[in-house]
């Protein structure tokens, strides 16, 4: 397992690309979500796409949509703000706050607060990983906690 884990931070720290959002760079991908904490639903499984754009190096904007897979259609939209901190050449963490609108059980705007982080695995991709609490607005709603994955092609 050790060996594993080495060779898989060897083969990041090969990769060598800056993982950061240039100021003025765009960035699109693919991510999958899990939504815990949403009621009698259980968890739900959502597949999406979300956009990232660099306002400065430090600050960067992600729109995203997921549509959730559960018993009848459903889809959720948000808008975060991202501050990024380079920790290595390759990897990048940042909190992120921001908004989102959902009808995981009836229509409801929401505060989105959390955290993720970027590996850099090419010249032009990233693998991202985060996870978010989403404070609802909606009386009796349930404020999910949502943990996704994704890829990033940046332009």
């Amino acid at each position: 397992m050790k060996k594993i884990l080495l060779a898989a931070i060897a083969a990041l720290c090969m990769a060598g690309a800056a993982s950061a959002q240039d100021r003025g760079g765009w960035g699109i991908g693919p991510q999958i979500g899990v939504y815990t904490n949403t009621g009698a639903d259980g968890a739900i499984f959502g597949i999406g796409a979300a956009a990232r754009y660099g306002i400065t190096d430090a600050w960067r904007v992600q729109p995203a949509v997921t549509f959730l897979c559960k018993k009848y259609c459903s889809v959720d939209i948000s808008a975060d703000v991202q501050y990024l901190f380079k920790v290595a050449s390759f990897w990048t963490v940042y909190p992120q706050a921001g908004l989102s609108a959902n009808d995981i059980g009836d229509w409801s705007c929401g505060i989105n607060l959390g955290a993720g982080t970027d590996f850099a695995i090419a010249r032009n991709w990233d693998l991202s990983a985060g996870f978010k609490w989403m404070v609802q607005t909606r009386k009796y709603a349930k404020n999910p906690i949502i943990i996704n994955v994704g890829a990033t092609y940046k332009f």
